[in-house]
């Protein structure tokens, strides 16, 4: 193999003239009769045994060409690449150049590769950030959710009313017969909470265990095809009626749900919790404001593959969101009608974004010489092994260690441009952009950190902020988990 030219074009790709000589393509010849041999029937031999000079005598020395060429060009392909020392991106277009002949063949490789990026301004940027601020009202939402999650259901001897949950059977009835998806055993029905077709849950009010009753419902018109603005029976049978025990907010409870002994300590607690993540989203925030500006400001010639196989990944990053939700993939394309094209033509925007994100990040790391050492990865190894509750050996099982080397320099990359940053006071927010809200889909923020692999960590994923609970004390709980209704059929 030789490489007979190397030249660069547009959109950051090199075109490659490769010669295969004859004792390479001669090599690939012998490598495509082993392969076909069993196919081609020769009088006189059994399938596989006729000798090659054989076949070629009968049907031509170009008999095993095609196969040979295909055999004989990744190779040299990787040869070329390798010789010339080129960083490849993506699958490469060929065409042969001339004839192919006993002597081998020339074929032109264009494939694209890593952009020559050139960084803009990436030190003494200006961002804004968000100013933290905690109010009585967050510390009470907090206790809230710590009350309700330490609330129980405790079985009554009256009629339910709203607020309780019923435990009922129901099977419903359409023209005296009943229907797909009408029917439930021992079901836990919170009163109050709409879960059912409108006028169910007013209807079970009133019932207590061991009644029995029918229930008259309309389906409301925009309810499924078959049901929508029918008139329905259901026939009820409530076996228990449970109502909310709950817990007194003072220093008992305190005690009871983290290691404070006064209720005083846990609001405090809470207050500092709530600050600490606040002001870890404002950090964020403010350093994904900066980076946004680093990944506009670099020149680069983007290969068009590094954006579709971006789009691509972020389109699997989808599908996998839609299955955990429990929808089968092309179940969601039919009920949405969307086609999975029109899907990866929308990712192609803030696809390029990310990958102009991942080369700014890159070219930090190159400009400022930026390094991980052997401890620097051992330590993170051990970090990530605590975050998960796992055995440092076995989170390096799942994560190389080339892959955390990427992301210690990527932090470091990123912490160049904080660190040389000025935060200012954010404009104020238009009228009805509520603080918090998501943006949608196509407007979401690239990651700022690129990797080479994904990885999972699934038992290891932080709890939003509003779920995080203080810290306990090793003691046995007096309340139990609310027990928490079903949806409805």
């Amino acid at each position: 193999m030789s490489v007979k030219s190397c030249e660069k074009i547009e959109k950051s790709q090199v075109a490659l003239t490769i010669e295969v000589g004859a004792p390479e393509f001669e090599a690939a010849i012998e490598k495509a009769y082993r392969k076909m041999r069993n196919k081609i029937n020769v009088p006189g031999f059994r399938p596989g045994k006729a000798p090659r000079k054989i076949i070629e005598g009968m049907y031509g020395v170009e008999v095993f060409f095609d196969e040979a060429i295909n055999a004989a060009f990744p190779d040299a392909y990787e040869a070329a690449v390798k010789e010339k020392e080129l960083n490849v991106v993506g699958y490469p277009s060929v065409e042969l150049v001339g004839e192919c002949t006993r002597q081998g063949f020339t074929f032109k490789a264009v494939a694209p590769v890593y952009p020559e990026v050139a960084l803009g301004q990436y030190k003494g940027l200006t961002a804004p950030k968000e100013e933290v601020q905690v109010t009585a009202e967050d510390v009470a939402r907090r206790l809230q959710t710590l009350t309700d999650r330490n609330t129980r259901l405790v079985s009554v001897e009256r009629e339910a009313r709203e607020g309780d949950t019923a435990v009922i059977d129901f099977e419903g009835f359409l023209d005296g017969k009943p229907f797909d998806g009408g029917k439930g055993t021992n079901h836990n029905l919170e009163l109050g909470s709409h879960s059912f077709v409108p006028g169910f849950e007013e209807q079970v009010a009133g019932m207590k265990a061991g009644d029995e009753k029918d229930i008259d419902i309309t389906f409301p018109e925009d309810y499924h095809a078959e049901l929508a603005g029918k008139a329905v029976v259901f026939k009820v049978k409530c076996h228990e009626v449970k109502e909310k025990e709950v817990p007194a907010l003072d220093d008992e409870f305190a005690k009871d749900v983290s290691e404070f002994d006064t209720l005083d300590e846990l609001k405090a607690d809470l207050e500092k919790q709530i600050a600490e993540e606040r002001e870890k989203d404002a950090q964020r925030g403010f350093e994904d404001a900066l980076m946004e500006q680093v990944a506009e400001g670099i020149t680069a010639d983007i290969p068009d593959v590094m954006v579709e196989n971006q789009a691509r990944q972020f389109l699997e990053n989808f599908r996998t969101q839609v299955a955990q939700q429990g929808i089968p993939y092309d179940q969601y394309l039919e009920m949405t009608g969307m086609q999975e094209s029109k899907l990866l033509e929308d990712a192609k925007e803030p696809a390029l974004r990310q990958v102009k994100m991942d080369l700014a990040v890159l070219a930090i790391i190159k400009a400022e010489g930026i390094e991980a050492g052997d401890e620097d990865v051992e330590a993170e190894y051990k970090k990530m092994a605590e975050q998960f509750g796992m055995d440092v050996e076995m989170v390096k099982k799942y994560i190389q260690a080339d892959q955390i080397k990427d992301q210690v320099c990527s932090r470091r990359a990123v912490d160049v441009v904080v660190e040389n940053a000025v935060a200012v006071k954010p404009e104020e927010k238009p009228a009805g952009e509520a603080a918090g809200e998501e943006a949608p889909a196509e407007e979401k923020k690239p990651a700022r950190k690129p990797r080479k692999k994904k990885t999972e960590a699934a038992e290891g994923e932080e709890a939003p902020a509003e779920e995080k609970k203080p810290a306990r004390k090793p003691r046995k709980k007096k309340t139990e988990d609310a027990e928490e209704p079903k949806d409805a059929e």
